[in-house]
């Protein structure tokens, strides 16, 4: 593969991610959800830190809440630069097609995120009791303080857990509980390729 069809599916990746981000976040109010079957609804959140609302100021509670986001999103920067580094490296060295796939689904995604964390702060107003507007004259925070979009719900099963279930058992639980996004399943493909397909993505070629 060639830097020029990996560029158009990175693109193709993060207009599908961008549009779905953008359109939730200009048709619902925060916390409003539409259920499109029982076990898939849309539902709009907006996660301030890591993978399932995670803050860094959590692990580290020295850290005020705008320092630990600002910090995290100059991290995720340094980090997609460091996986477009790797993916522009492989195609040029013409490693393996399955190696250069799951680079393009995880810097794919990690992008998307990242154009959250980095601008919707000043893209768009706030969310909380309002459905918010594109361009407003002022937007919700500042330059790097975005929060990150999240709406793709998938409730499969929900029920209590037998009681013979060590620590758990007895206890009300839903899976999948995480809400999550384009950008999000795209990052999970790419990991899910280098370790299902690890040989043929780190191989030798013959």
């Amino acid at each position: 593969m060639n830097l020029k069809k990996a560029s158009l599916l990175i693109i193709i990746i993060l207009l599908i991610d961008q549009i779905s981000k953008i359109y939730v976040k200009t048709h619902f109010v925060l916390g409003e959800d539409f259920t499109v079957f029982n076990w898939f609804k849309i539902y709009f959140i907006e996660n301030n830190g890591m993978a399932w609302g995670t803050k860094l100021s959590d692990i580290l509670p020295f850290m005020t809440d705008r320092t630990a986001k600002l910090s995290l999103t100059i991290f995720r920067i340094l980090a997609i630069i460091g996986i477009g580094y790797w993916l522009v490296s492989a195609i040029k060295r013409q490693q393996s097609k399955t190696l250069i796939l799951a680079l393009i689904f995880i810097f794919a995604g990690a992008l998307g995120n990242i154009l959250d964390s980095v601008f919707y702060g000043l893209l768009f107003d706030d969310s909380v009791g309002q459905v918010a507007t594109f361009l407003p004259p002022e937007g919700y925070d500042t330059l790097l303080h975005g929060k990150v979009v999240d709406m793709l719900y998938m409730p499969i099963w929900k029920g209590y857990l037998p009681e013979w279930i060590p620590g758990v058992g007895g206890d009300y639980f839903t899976f999948f509980e995480p809400v999550f996004n384009i950008a999000d399943v795209s990052i999970s493909i790419g990991f899910g390729i280098l370790i299902f397909f690890n040989r043929k993505a780190f191989g030798k070629k013959g």
